[in-house]
Formats: structure tokens, C-alpha cells, sequence
């Protein structure tokens, strides 16, 4: 396995990634109002500044793209593995890196885990500091955790 920094090159992979996973696993947890708010937050033109501003990565096995992670300081702001490539391991090991690079800077990371993820990050130390809400068209509410783990 491979974790590198994503080119612009990389850009449809990513996108094609993001919205496969959102597609697959999201409407199992959660109403179409919040798959199509996590579809536009994870838009091709907020992935492509991401690119450019050099905070994406790519997780790379046998030289194919199965994941991609994106931090901001010291938060975490995207993990996703292709939905065929889940349970491998591959989301701990973006994660893994992420908090390497944050780690060498701050003290402590942070998140805004959907519930998809909250049991991966509790399994990795974080934890829950307050729980967020976002209000959504048809007066839908997002959930979520904000969570941390200090280093």
C-alpha cells in the first residue's frame, strides 16, 4: 500500500470514490436529504480545491486508487474507501497517515464523524466532545459527532 499526495490528475478517481461510497453506504443510515447534502458537500469543484491546495491524498494497493483522506489544520474533513474495497483495513490506514502529517503540527485532531464512521473512530481513540446539527430542506436534521483525539 501506497498513501500519496493527490494531483489534479487524480481528480475524477477521487470524485468517482467520494460519491460511490456516499451512494452505497449512506442511504442505509441516513434520509435522501442528507445523502444529497453529503453528494454536494463532496462536490468535483470542493475535491478539486482540496487537490490543488495540496491536502488530499490517495490510498494506492497493486497500483490502483481504493481510498482518499483530506485534512484542513488539524481536522479531518474526507475518508472514503471504494464500497468494494471496505472492511480491508483500508480506511484505518488513510486515517493512519492522516493523523501523521496533523500530528507533527498540533496536538490533537479532529473530526465530524457521520454515523457511518463514529464506531471506526472510537475504535481509534477518539472521542465524542459534542454532538452537531444541521438543518436540512423538509426540515430533515444531519446528525453527527464531533470528535477528537489528542495525540
Amino acid at each position: 500500500m501506497e498513501y500519496k499526495q493527490a494531483e489534479r490528475k487524480d481528480l475524477k478517481i477521487v470524485y468517482d470514490i467520494v460519491q460511490e461510497a456516499i451512494a452505497t453506504v449512506y442511504p442505509k443510515y441516513y434520509p435522501n436529504e442528507v445523502v444529497a447534502f453529503f453528494h454536494e458537500l463532496h462536490s468535483m469543484e470542493n475535491i478539486e480545491k482540496d487537490i490543488i491546495d495540496k491536502r488530499v491524498g490517495v490510498l494506492l494497493d497493486h497500483d490502483e486508487v481504493v481510498g482518499t483522506g483530506c485534512y484542513e489544520y488539524d481536522h479531518i474533513t474526507r475518508v472514503y474507501v471504494r464500497p468494494a474495497e471496505q472492511k480491508k483495513g483500508y480506511g484505518s490506514y488513510i486515517i493512519e497517515q492522516l493523523e501523521k502529517m496533523i500530528s507533527q503540527t498540533y496536538p490533537s485532531v479532529g473530526l465530524d464523524a457521520s454515523l457511518p464512521a463514529c464506531h471506526l473512530y472510537e475504535q481509534r481513540g477518539y472521542q465524542t466532545i459534542t454532538h452537531g446539527r444541521h438543518l436540512l430542506e423538509h426540515g430533515v436534521v444531519l446528525v453527527y459527532e464531533i470528535m477528537e483525539k489528542k495525540f
